[in-house]
């Protein structure tokens, strides 16, 4: 299965072109952008000393990571419109804030928040999981900016936190799909994980008919086995050994 090509050339189990920036943008506390395929998405974090109100009412110093997810109107192929965030968006950007903070300790970010934007430039399949896997290396540039200006102590990442999708199209799991691929796919699913293997999210639905549990364990082995490579790409891009285990602290060594 591993040997069989698909439209654009690529294997089965084989993850699209990937590429992460750091601090594409001079504004942002951190930045990132994240390019896999045709698919771009351009990830935003901005430091803020104050906290939600929900957690002010609870009379806690814990801190706060947030996300924001847009397409900008030619993302696709059609115009879409302006400043008009719909059900699919405030779903993506529940899941990248939720993903973020699986791997913050909002206790060592105390009484700030951080928002990330997430902003897709062009979309070919995959936006979710783009903007999860820039997210992160935006998160931990702002992280870094803020020890360095004296607003927090410490970098407060566990660990690092990335996303792929795969899918069940025309009877046989596939890696990171396209726009064509998921638009065909009888289920597909955006998993995500930490690089030690540790569960942050699973976003599965069937599109056409239900998957048998030797079919779901398919698209999860493929997925894990794919995940390896993002984790590398953003240690590549925040200047760390893509070869060693991430280490919060390294992200302050010069």
């Amino acid at each position: 299965m591993a040997d069989s090509v698909r439209a654009d050339g690529r294997r089965v189990d084989e993850l699209r072109p990937v590429s992460i920036e750091a601090g594409f943008l001079g504004h942002a506390e951190g930045s990132a952008s994240i390019r896999a395929g045709r698919t771009w998405v351009l990830c935003a974090a901005t430091a803020s000393d104050r906290q939600p109100f929900f957690l002010k009412a609870q009379n806690t110093t814990r801190g706060w990571v947030t996300a924001e997810y847009g397409m900008l109107p030619r993302s696709v192929g059609v115009r879409l419109q302006r400043n008009r965030p719909g059900g699919r968006e405030a779903e993506i950007q529940r899941l990248v804030g939720r993903s973020l903070r699986a791997v913050t300790d909002l206790e060592r970010l105390p009484l700030h928040t951080i928002t990330l934007d997430c902003d897709v430039i062009e979309a070919d399949g995959g936006t979710r999981a783009a903007a999860i896997t820039g997210a992160f290396v935006a998160l931990c540039e702002a992280c870094r900016w803020m020890v360095r200006q004296g607003r927090l102590r410490e970098i407060p990442i566990l660990a690092p936190v990335a996303a792929v999708s795969v899918g069940w199209v025309r009877g046989r799991p596939l890696c990171d799909l396209d726009h064509a691929e998921d638009a065909d796919a009888a289920m597909d699913m955006c998993l995500i994980m930490t690089e030690e293997g540790g569960w942050v999210g699973l976003h599965a639905t069937a599109e056409s008919r239900p998957l048998r549990d030797d079919q779901f364990t398919a698209l999860h082995e493929l997925a894990r086995a794919a995940l390896p490579k993002l984790f590398a790409e953003q240690k590549r891009a925040l200047g760390l050994d893509p070869e060693r285990p991430f280490e919060a602290r390294a992200l302050l060594q010069p």
